[in-house]
């Protein structure tokens, strides 16, 4: 599949310490990552690492955020630093970015769209977990914004493998190109 790269950045998404051991399989999503981020950097293509993350405490979530606030209990006792490091199979090289986002959607309480304008980027390919958590915020929220999608199937993953499969054969294509590792990666 060939493909225009200028102005494409790679956005791996929540590929951290704190949330990698819910994902079952977890050793195939890790590979294809590894597939995805050799190919964009051997493009030149930027790879920003985006990962979800509160100061200790967690004084930013809301008692409003039902999904957040459920786990507010249980981020007290978290190291924060250790929750949100990348984990080792995918550390970022150096010059790499790391965005640091404060809700489920990439550029919630994150500085990715100031990053994302200093680049020139104006296509996202987009990867990581949970698929029906921080992939299709960041895909509605960036198709709202008008940026060209594309998300890379094999290189997202969900704790519920029938809503991985919904979202990515009926939900994404209607704004964004849909592919496998194997097809991006050429």
């Amino acid at each position: 599949m060939e493909q225009n790269t200028a102005n494409t950045a790679l956005l791996v998404m929540d590929m951290q310490v704190g949330i990698i051991g819910a994902i079952p399989d977890a050793e195939l999503l890790i590979a294809n990552l590894k597939k995805a981020i050799a190919a964009a950097r051997s493009k030149n293509m930027p790879v920003i690492y985006i990962v979800v993350g509160f100061r200790q405490g967690a004084p930013e979530v809301s008692s409003r955020n039902k999904g957040f606030s459920a786990a507010k209990q249980r981020f007290a006792g978290v190291d924060m630093k250790q929750f949100m490091q990348v984990i080792p199979e995918l550390a970022p090289a150096e010059g790499e970015l790391i965005v640091i986002k404060r809700r489920v959607s990439a550029f919630a309480g994150s500085d990715l769209e100031v990053v994302l304008r200093s680049f020139n980027i104006n296509h996202l390919v987009l990867t990581g977990i949970a698929t029906s958590g921080v992939v299709l915020s960041t895909v509605r929220e960036a198709s709202d914004k008008d940026y060209e999608l594309t998300i890379v199937t094999d290189c997202c993953a969900d704790t519920d493998n029938e809503v991985h499969e919904l979202l990515i054969t009926k939900i994404f294509p209607r704004q964004a190109e849909v592919v496998t590792v194997g097809n991006w990666a050429k």
